[in-house]
């Protein structure tokens, strides 16, 4: 069985999607790319940008023949979408989709397949502030981390191609069962982008002349916070389960190092300080191999010689 797809339909061009269709297409990983839009005026604009080969308004006649369908939509729609195109899905089709939260998904989805499709479900780490197809870009991908999910049902063949799809885009992939991923991508994504969001609320009482004073520090921790916050609302509470352990430590850890900074206890602050310095260790052997496997450059390699 060829790793190449004969036709890949991505429902939803935002950044992710309009990018995974546009780096699909340039790498020549499938045959034809169908994006599935819901405006005229997206249609047109998706069609300039060369992000597809082909665009439609039509959930039917994006998705017909298609033998891999992405769901790019926010989380809380996937099922929805996924609902209206199912009767629509040839036989042997993968469905995967491109969502941060993967437990409700993994639970809503496969009962809503025909026969003879298979759900596996994929978590690209690789967002932006920025948003919609107009930032689209073929490379996003590369160096990303990339989640896979069990296949549903089984079907070890579907989960390798949509594997085989991940490594020949450049993603480092890893395999999670959906409950573990929501816990891990918790405290590594989700509490990060909400604590951003919070002491950007709080600025609010900051004084105006403060403004002044910004820096590259301040850049760098609310940089994030520009995000969607629809998009961002949609993540979190839909992940409001394995969110609440991370939120509440972080909460735990500021609470202390506030009391300890009112009482004026250098040392106290020196060992909560010294104790969060400890753990940037928890990405540092990633971040100085670029985020690479060696395996991701073999994958792509061989992607862009069939």
């Amino acid at each position: 069985m060829s790793s190449h797809f004969a036709r890949v339909s991505v429902v939803g061009t935002g950044l992710l999607g309009g990018s995974l269709a546009l780096a699909i297409r340039e790498r020549r990983l499938a045959r034809e790319v169908v994006a599935v839009v819901r405006r005229a005026e997206a249609q047109r604009e998706v069609a300039a940008l060369g992000i597809a080969d082909r665009t439609e308004l039509d959930l039917a006649a994006g998705v017909r023949g298609a033998d891999l369908v992405v769901l790019a939509s926010p989380v809380h729609a996937m099922p929805g979408l996924l609902a209206q195109l199912a009767p629509h899905l040839a036989i042997g089709a993968i469905v995967t989709d491109v969502g941060s939260v993967k437990g409700t998904l993994a639970d809503a989805l496969p009962p809503l397949l025909p026969a003879g499709v298979s759900y596996v479900g994929s978590h690209p780490m690789a967002g932006s502030h920025q948003i919609g197809y107009a930032h689209a870009r073929a490379n996003l991908f590369e160096n990303a981390a990339c989640i896979v999910t069990p296949s549903r049902p089984a079907n070890p063949a579907a989960e390798e191609r949509v594997l085989w799809l991940w490594r020949a885009l450049g993603a480092r992939v890893l395999r999670r069962g959906a409950q573990r991923h929501d816990e891990e991508v918790a405290w590594v994504s989700h509490a990060p982008h909400a604590i951003a969001f919070a002491f950007a609320a709080s600025l609010v009482d900051a004084p105006e002349s403060a403004r002044e004073l910004v820096g590259p520090g301040f850049r760098d921790f609310t940089r994030i916070a520009a995000s969607d916050p629809a998009m961002w609302a949609d993540i979190l509470v839909s992940n409001k389960q394995a969110l609440a352990g991370p939120l509440l430590s972080a909460v735990e850890r500021a609470a202390a190092l506030a009391r300890a900074i009112e009482s004026g206890d250098a040392g106290a602050v020196t060992k909560l300080l010294s104790a969060a310095r400890a753990q940037l260790a928890f990405g540092e052997s990633l971040a100085r191999s670029g985020g690479v496997e060696p395996e991701i450059t073999a994958a792509k390699s061989a992607a862009t010689k069939e």
